[in-house]
């Protein structure tokens, strides 16, 4: 993507203005950010969605001041009646389960994919909604169908609703207000408060239009869980690499192949003691040793972060594999919308997993996850170890062949 190429979806602005002047700062209001826009998936398609197992979905309905939220999956006849008003649907991860869901996401790519999180949709009867709120992360707001009321706020009491079950504003205090329409889009920086409520639209012909928003969502770790899961992730590599590690152009195991020389707590010297309860001195300072020295290894820690920012999520899951591939079979390899693929100057992640690169194999698992895409004359030119290891991937179904 050339990100200083002026976008429609942006206001006419470049991602790298955009990147510049809004992300994380302000708002961004834009009409006709997709026009003549349609849902990428109907209602009774989204519904089918939501009654699936491992598809997360959350019912939203409102009685007064009362909120009720129910986890799915739903069977279709559990769904209140479309006549009922102030009840929503939200169903999460719609990418993984929709191609053009997934093909709208590539539209924001002018952003970091370690920062992408997934598309969630939202349908909403009049007056539905789930309260003011804000989020941790930043937010694309697209309304896909029917209309929506947006009210937004800078505020910096986020003081929540006592025993709510959804994470309500006590306090909201909007200061601007929109409406939407199918094709305009709002984007929001973390901790904006907002409201989003739904509004009665008809066709030409008087019928009734579906109000769905679609929400684009991006990942922000926690510096607390971040920090848990490295440290985790660190104490599982070993201190040597394995002798053949990193030779070569081809893409080398790291997790799993490095050899684990345990080092152990000693205290020789220790006496007895008449407070047995009390936590050893020299036990705290070995603690405190052994986090130092897992993080003097900038390759580790690299290589940990890169597969914890690639993990999946417990609900995603591959397709069988129905069409081999083989390198001559001079076709195309593309991504599954389902895998994350990520890369640093000496690795390749990928769906959790982590591979030493360098040379002209690491610049093609480069394009890959730039791309998400090779083509048959790029495939041509991979070494005999690359297309090995890109077989293991499109045979686990992480990569898919022909489109």
């Amino acid at each position: 993507m050339d990100v200083n190429q002026p976008l429609l979806l942006l206001a006419g602005l470049t991602p790298a203005q955009f990147m510049r002047r809004h992300w994380q700062k302000k708002p961004l209001l834009v009409r006709g950010a997709l026009p003549d826009f349609k849902p990428l998936l109907s209602r009774p398609e989204l519904f089918r969605l939501a009654a699936q197992e491992g598809v997360e979905s959350r019912l939203i309905v409102q009685s007064h001041a009362n909120w009720r939220m129910t986890q799915g999956p739903f069977a279709p006849r559990s769904l209140p009646a479309l006549s009922l008003p102030a009840w929503t649907l939200l169903v999460q991860g719609v990418d993984l389960h929709a191609h053009k869901a997934h093909q709208l996401l590539q539209q924001f790519r002018f952003i970091p994919d370690a920062r992408l999180d997934d598309l969630m949709v939202s349908f909403a009867t009049p007056g539905g909604g789930v309260g003011p709120h804000f989020d941790s992360y930043d937010v694309f707001l697209l309304q896909a169908s029917g209309r929506r009321r947006w009210k937004i706020s800078r505020q910096k009491d986020l003081t929540l609703q006592p025993d709510a079950p959804l994470k309500i504003l006590q306090n909201f205090a909007p200061e601007e207000e929109f409406v939407l329409d199918a094709g305009d889009m709002l984007y929001l920086p973390p901790r904006y408060a907002h409201e989003g409520v739904a509004e009665e639209a008809v066709d030409s012909n008087g019928k009734a239009i579906d109000c769905m928003t679609y929400s684009v969502g991006f990942r922000a770790p926690a510096k607390r869980e971040l920090a848990a899961e490295l440290l985790h992730r660190l104490a599982e590599f070993s201190d040597n690499e394995s002798e053949d590690e990193g030779k070569g152009d081809k893409p080398s195991g790291i997790a799993g192949q490095r050899q684990r020389a345990a080092t152990r707590y000693r205290d020789p010297d220790q006496m007895a003691t008449a407070t047995p309860g009390a936590m050893p001195q020299g036990l705290a300072a070995f603690a405190t040793q052994a986090v130092f020295e897992a993080l003097q290894d900038p390759q580790a820690v690299a290589c940990a972060l890169g597969e914890y920012m690639t993990e999946l999520k417990s609900s995603v899951w591959f397709d069988e594999v129905t069409v081999s591939w083989a390198p001559q079979d001079r076709v195309s390899l593309c991504l599954a919308p389902q895998t994350r693929m990520l890369y640093d100057t000496h690795h390749v992640f990928i769906n959790g997993e982590s591979y030493l690169a360098k040379g002209a194999d690491a610049r093609l698992m480069q394009r890959l996850a730039d791309q998400r895409k090779l083509t048959a004359a790029e495939l041509v030119k991979a070494s005999p170890a690359a297309r090995s290891l890109l077989t293991d991937w499109h045979d686990a179904g992480w990569l898919v062949a022909g489109l």
